[in-house]
């Protein structure tokens, strides 16, 4: 049987880390949280569940990530975000590979929780995760703040798992239009660093193409009103990402 490391990153959840370290209790064999200086009392939530807790300024959501699996005392690593937890399927099949490890990494779905519903179109279901791996075959990267878990050996098998990482991600509107907006202004940097620039048409053709991606072909109006909102304020982060992007590149030809 192999042994496991669990891995997590937080800045103020006191609303989530209980119930996500609940979730891995009898599940894994070490919990690593790296911890931001977090002001409310997620560190004395922590506390009660004797985990492993190091603080460490945050440099971006994959520096972060890295970081955190570097700090793994075992060889394989099942990440989580703090407001992330498993149910109950996911904690057996894990389990259950902990017992007989087949291939480097292990995927699995997400299922979001917006405002208490359970959305399950608008291309947010299944969202499927690699999240459980061999910390030496593989690392974080992505884009930030969209993060993903890749394997170094891009071509190598992975197996999927069943049931669901719980995902409990906006308790209000208010809440997700905010974060959308910062989520915005950090992807704009990270493409402005990355030399990329777009036109004034191709930013309306990307945020109307996001609405009618999310709302009418993932069918997010199955999900109702939420559906709705959320399709409309992801269009509206997309608008804002590639806006700031093109008043990041007029700024530097100001210098």
């Amino acid at each position: 049987m192999i042994q496991l490391s669990a891995v997590i990153i937080t800045y103020n959840e006191e609303k989530n880390i209980g119930r996500c370290l609940l979730s891995l209790q009898g599940v894994v064999d070490e919990i690593v949280v790296v911890d931001s200086m977090s002001t409310d009392t997620t560190i004395a939530i922590c506390n009660q569940y004797g985990v492993r807790i190091i603080s460490h300024a945050f440099e971006g959501h994959i520096q972060q990530k890295n970081y955190a699996a570097s700090q793994a005392s075992y060889e394989w690593v099942l990440s989580l975000d703090a407001d992330e937890c498993l149910d109950e399927t996911l904690r057996n099949e894990i389990i259950r590979v902990k017992n007989s490890v087949e291939v480097d990494g292990y995927s699995m779905n997400r299922l979001t929780n917006y405002c208490g519903q359970w959305i399950k179109h608008g291309g947010w279901y299944p969202d499927i995760k690699l999240r459980l791996w061999n910390r030496h075959q593989g690392q974080w990267g992505g884009i930030n703040p969209h993060d993903k878990f890749e394997l170094y050996d891009s071509a190598a098998p992975n197996i999927h798992l069943k049931g669901n990482i719980l995902h409990y991600s906006y308790y209000t509107i208010e809440e997700h239009r905010n974060r959308s907006m910062h989520y915005a202004e950090i992807s704009a940097q990270h493409l402005f660093e990355l030399k990329k620039n777009i036109s004034m048409p191709m930013i309306f053709i990307k945020t109307i193409s996001k609405f009618i991606r999310n709302y009418f072909l993932h069918a997010g109006f199955l999900d109702g009103a939420y559906g709705y909102t959320i399709a409309i304020i992801s269009a509206q982060e997309t608008h804002r990402k590639y806006r700031l992007l093109k008043e990041l590149h007029k700024k530097s030809l100001l210098h």
